[in-house]
């Protein structure tokens, strides 16, 4: 990676508080069916913090990612990212926000196949309306600084799993976001493959100054982060 980025999304200031969360519960269902996969957390992410939350199975880790990204509307306590309360923010206010300043990098990749590695990663920023030109020069330099300056032409299927997963991380960060947030980026790679992404993922988050969180089983995925979490029974216990 070029260690001479401009970081990018790297507004406000370094250490405040990026997402803060204040008794936020998360409830499926109604009487006999009631679930509950988030209980009373409170939480201070801070600007450039890279955190890990791990736990269990069904612990509520993919909930918590679900609901503090907005993805997933919370049942009741308040979600702030970057000082704004989302749930005061309509569907389309929502969607434009997470287009513009949140990046998602998931377990599967979720690339789509009949597309190149630079037109996956392009397809955010034209889809924000950069125009095709800068567009497909963002995509190209981001691939160079995660070492797929060779692999802009191919498909998903040409490329390995760890190639993949960079690709995914790409397109994450193509459109500068402030925050990340990965989903087990780990869970279907090899042990080298892992290695290179876990690393990849806090050089990025050290040249970019960008806050990552990341949902992981992997104590080596947490070790390379600032801080980490622990769920259980969706509450956090540590």
């Amino acid at each position: 990676m070029s260690a001479s980025a401009t970081p990018p999304g790297a507004t406000g200031v370094p250490g405040e508080p990026v997402v803060v969360g204040r008794d936020v519960w998360k409830i499926y269902g109604r009487g006999d069916t009631e679930v509950t996969a988030l209980r009373a957390i409170n939480i201070s992410i801070a600007r450039g913090e890279m955190l890990a939350v791990m736990g269990p199975s069904g612990s509520g880790k993919t909930t918590f990612l679900n609901c503090f990204s907005g993805l997933d509307d919370v049942s009741r306590g308040q979600i702030q990212l970057e000082g704004v309360d989302i749930q005061s923010m309509d569907d389309r206010t929502k969607s434009e926000y997470r287009a513009r300043r949140v990046g998602f990098v998931f377990q599967s990749y979720n690339l789509l196949p009949v597309l190149s590695a630079v037109e996956n990663v392009e397809m955010p920023l034209l889809i924000a309306g950069v125009p095709g030109r800068e567009a497909r020069e963002r995509a190209r330099s981001m691939l160079r600084d995660l070492g797929l300056g060779d692999r802009f032409d191919h498909k998903p299927s040409e490329l390995s799993g760890g190639q993949q997963q960079r690709v995914s991380l790409a397109r994450a960060l193509v459109g500068r976001p402030a925050i990340v947030w990965a989903d087990e980026p780990t869970g279907n790679l090899d042990e080298e493959d892992s290695h290179q992404v876990t690393t990849l993922l806090r050089q990025l988050n050290q040249t970019y100054r960008q806050t990552i969180v990341v949902v992981t089983h992997d104590p080596s995925v947490a070790s390379a982060c600032d801080r980490t979490v622990r769920m259980r029974d969706g509450q956090l216990v540590e």
